[in-house]
């Protein structure tokens, strides 16, 4: 499954910030972002369902927003 989301991440620098936890919460997932895009999409692919809000919770945490693209 692939999920995409329109997030509040402008900058490689935060993205290297989430890497450790994006990593972690979603270890069997392969994930990337295009910060190019205006919404600065972020991309998750898993075999597994992940809840939008597990995804929504991990950028909270650094304040960052994010939102299930349909």
């Amino acid at each position: 499954m692939i999920y995409v989301f329109k997030t509040t991440v402008h900058t490689k620098t935060q993205v290297q910030e989430l890497q450790p936890y994006l990593d972690k919460f979603f270890p069997a997932a392969k994930w990337n972002f295009d910060l190019e895009d205006c919404d600065h999409i972020f991309r998750i692919e898993s075999t597994d369902a992940i809840p939008d809000d597990e995804v929504q919770s991990v950028f909270k945490a650094f304040d960052f927003d994010c939102e299930e693209l349909e």
